[in-house]
C-alpha cells in the first residue's frame, strides 16, 4: 500500500507539473523549404526562448496541407502539439469531399503569424514579360502553358484556377507536396510558370532565374514594389494572398492557448522578426484567437463560392 502511494504522488506529481514541462511540437503540413516551413522555424526559434523548451519543427506533407491538419487535430490537447496553419486549410474544407477532421470545430486558433503576397512567376524560357503578353500566349494555346501549386486544393491551385477563370485561358494545372520541389521543377523548366507566396521565390526573382508578372493581391508587395498587381495588370479586382497562423487542437487548456498566444504575439511584434519577415517579403500579424476565428469563418465561405465557380473537387 505504500508503494501504491508513492507511485500515486509520484504520477500526480507529473500530471501537475507546469506546462511545458517538456519540448514542443510545431508540425508543418508541408515539406521543407517553402514559406509555411520557412515562417514555422523563425518562430519555432523564438517560442523556444520563451517558453524554456525546445519547440520542434516536423515536416508532415500531403494531400493539400490536410494531412499535417488531420495530425494535429486528433492529438492530445496538452499544449505540446502546434499546427503551423494556413489558408490552404480554409479552402480544402471545400474542395475535398471527405475529411477526418473539422477545420473549425477540431483546431483551435491562437493566432495569425504573418500575410504573404502570392506573385505569379514565369520561367525565363516563357517569352512573357506582362500578364496580358502571357494571357495572349496561352488563349493561342490552350493546355499547354503549366502552373505548379503546393498541392491540389491550396491556395497557388485555387489562384491558378482564378487566373485561368477571369483571364479566359485555359492552363494545364501541375500539383506538388510543396513549394521546395515545385521551385526546384520552376527553375529547372520543368513547369512554365506558379502562384506562390513570394518567400521562396523572392531570392529567384532577384537572381534573374525567374521573373515576376504581377502579385495576386490588391496592394503591391515591399518585397517587389516594381511589380504591378493583377488588378493593375488588367484583371480588375483581383485580389487574392496568403495566411499563416498557429492552432491547436480544439481542447487544449485555455490557459495554455493565451500564454502561446501572448508570447507569440509579442514575438512577431519585436523588432528582429519583423526585420526576418520583411527579408523574406511577409506582413507580420500577431492578432488575437478570436480575430483569427473570424478570419477563418470569412475564407471558408468565401473559398466555399470560389470553389464552387471553379469547380474543384477532389476526394
Amino acid at each position: 500500500m505504500l508503494g501504491l502511494a508513492i507511485c500515486g504522488a509520484a504520477a500526480s506529481a507529473a500530471w501537475a507539473q507546469p506546462w511545458p514541462g517538456r519540448p514542443v511540437n510545431l508540425i508543418v503540413p508541408f515539406p521543407a523549404g517553402g514559406t509555411t516551413d520557412v515562417l514555422a522555424r523563425a518562430l519555432g526559434q523564438e517560442l523556444a526562448k520563451s517558453l524554456g523548451q525546445p519547440v520542434i519543427v516536423e515536416n508532415r506533407p500531403g494531400a493539400g496541407a490536410t494531412l499535417g491538419a488531420d495530425y494535429v487535430a486528433k492529438a492530445k490537447p496538452d499544449g505540446y502539439t502546434l499546427l503551423m496553419g494556413a489558408v490552404h486549410h480554409t479552402i480544402a474544407t471545400s474542395v475535398y469531399r471527405k475529411l477526418g477532421y473539422d477545420f473549425q470545430k477540431d483546431l483551435a486558433p491562437v493566432t495569425t503569424v504573418a500575410v504573404v503576397p502570392n506573385v505569379l512567376v514565369v520561367n525565363p524560357q516563357v517569352p512573357a514579360r506582362s500578364v496580358q503578353e502571357l494571357l495572349t500566349l496561352a488563349r493561342a494555346q490552350p493546355g499547354r502553358y503549366t502552373y505548379g501549386s503546393n498541392g491540389a486544393g491550396t491556395g497557388q491551385h485555387l489562384i491558378g484556377a482564378q487566373f485561368e477563370s477571369m483571364g479566359h485561358v485555359q492552363l494545364l494545372h501541375v500539383p506538388y507536396k510543396g513549394s521546395g520541389p515545385l521551385t526546384t521543377d520552376l527553375l529547372g523548366g520543368q513547369i512554365a510558370m506558379s502562384f506562390d507566396t513570394v518567400t521562396p521565390v523572392l531570392p529567384h526573382i532577384k537572381a534573374g532565374k525567374l521573373r515576376a508578372l504581377a502579385v495576386t493581391t490588391a496592394r503591391r508587395s515591399v518585397a517587389l514594389p516594381d511589380v504591378p498587381t493583377m488588378d493593375e495588370a488588367g484583371l480588375k479586382g483581383f485580389d487574392m494572398g496568403t495566411w499563416f497562423g498557429v492552432l491547436v487542437p480544439r481542447a487544449t487548456p485555455a490557459d495554455v492557448v493565451a500564454r502561446l498566444n501572448a508570447d507569440m504575439v509579442r514575438i512577431i511584434q519585436s523588432p528582429s522578426f519583423q526585420k526576418k519577415m520583411a527579408e523574406i517579403g511577409a506582413d507580420p500579424v500577431g492578432n488575437t484567437p478570436q480575430q483569427m476565428a473570424e478570419q477563418i469563418r470569412d475564407d471558408t465561405e468565401r473559398f466555399a463560392r470560389l470553389v464552387k465557380d471553379a469547380g474543384v473537387s477532389l476526394e
